[in-house]
């Protein structure tokens, strides 16, 4: 790209990031009309959802303006806040007011700007990481996808116009059209064609997902780098919605904490997105899988050590309450540093192989030097060990000599 094409790509995508910022902000008056929690529609994408795409669209645009993925996390983060605010309007319009607000209208044709994020989303998979298709042989398949997602769009925002052009316009309480969510008469139509679409659109994810998968197996080095990081993604995103709708509906601290886990793997899919096309800390990701795989089963592993004695103490052994959490809780706290380390070694020899061989290396160097006794061969040692190690460019051993 030119100079000049640069400058334009970037000052595009400072405007939509300056309409996305404005929608953001826009929600807290609008939300406040509709009497809800800015957190409480469910017509649309909360802006902590939104925001990470728009961040990480920017950088990727910034950086790397070419790259059409950069402009679709964009245009998700813009759709989805808009989208967002103009559930908030419509609910207050349409619900709280009795359809005297201005521009109630806009609201209700804006509103479904969900079902564009959710056709660029499965588009952002496909195209990862350098915004080409995979082949030749994808063309037919994007081609049928697009086809599926405009006649879906389409539906909808035909709907939308045609409940605002004849005066019928009913919402609910996340500000969706009852056209859309319950369509009857002569919208029955709609509710056929989302029932063939969406399906349609999830097996249309499914085989962009496979196909990346496909070619995580055949790649090597920097782009296995980057597919580790979509998949590792997609594996946090596709965790934290299931965590969104599995997850009680209580307001006790396990709901709390099981909210903050399905956030942090709805935020997982953007970042990742970001640190692969940016080739930012991009070999850091085996160690990330690690840890997270460690502690994640070093968790569960203690929880059922914890819930096992406390049963054992209360339900065999009969003491009291107290003293059974006392003692199951001192002892979940004795094994955590052991425990830890042995799933760590046993998670690093599966996902993370080159910090276990490294760590070898290093241990078998450490053990050699109880006998050295020569000073070359303790510095050729050394060398070898941190280039099998590290494999460094270049290594250099300096050795300050001392008096005699």
């Amino acid at each position: 790209m030119t100079v000049g094409q640069v400058r334009c790509a970037r000052g595009g995508a400072l405007a939509v990031a300056a309409v996305l910022l404005a929608a953001t902000v826009a929600q807290v008056p609008f939300a406040r009309l509709a009497r809800q929690g800015l957190l409480a529609s469910d017509g649309s994408l909360p802006f902590p959802f939104t925001l990470p795409y728009g961040v990480a669209g920017l950088l990727v645009v910034w950086r790397k303006p070419g790259n059409v993925i950069g402009w679709l996390m964009l245009g998700v983060a813009a759709a989805g806040t808009v989208s967002e605010s103009a559930s908030f309007y419509a609910v207050a319009d349409y619900r709280r007011h009795g359809g005297t607000l201005p521009a109630g209208w806009l609201a209700v044709l804006a509103q479904p700007g969900w079902a564009p994020c959710i056709v660029a989303l499965g588009l952002i998979v496909l195209l990862f990481p350098d915004g080409r298709l995979p082949g030749p042989r994808w063309h037919w398949f994007a081609g049928a996808y697009l086809a599926v997602g405009t006649v879906w769009l389409g539906g909808a925002y035909l709907l939308s116009v045609g409940a605002i052009l004849g005066h019928h316009v009913q919402v609910d309480d996340g500000g969706n059209l009852l056209v859309l969510g319950r369509p009857s008469g002569d919208a029955a139509w709609w509710g056929v064609a989302q029932d063939l679409f969406l399906p349609v659109l999830l097996v249309s994810w499914l085989a962009a997902l496979a196909g990346q998968v496909a070619s995580y197996r055949r790649s090597s080095g920097e782009r296995r780098q980057q597919l580790k990081w979509l998949l590792a993604g997609a594996a946090g995103g596709v965790g934290g919605l299931f965590l969104s709708f599995a997850g009680p509906d209580t307001l006790g601290p396990l709901s709390a904490v099981l909210a903050l886990v399905s956030w942090a793997g709805l935020l997982a899919l953007p970042a990742c997105l970001g640190v692969a096309i940016l080739k930012y800390r991009l070999f850091d990701i085996d160690r990330l899988i690690s840890r997270t795989l460690a502690y994640a089963v070093l968790t569960g592993v203690l929880i059922g050590v914890y819930a096992g004695l406390v049963l054992l103490a209360t339900e065999v052994l009969r003491f009291t309450s107290s003293v059974a959490v006392a003692v199951a809780t001192l002892a979940a706290a004795a094994l955590f540093s052991p425990l830890r380390r042995r799933v760590q070694r046993v998670v690093d020899r599966r996902f993370n192989r080159a910090r276990y061989d490294a760590d070898r290396t290093v241990a078998a160097f450490a053990a050699s030097l109880q006998d050295a006794v020569d000073l070359d061969l303790v510095r050729a040692g050394l060398a070898r060990t941190v280039h099998t190690a590290l494999e460094p460019a270049h290594v250099s051993v300096w050795i300050q000599g001392g008096a005699g």
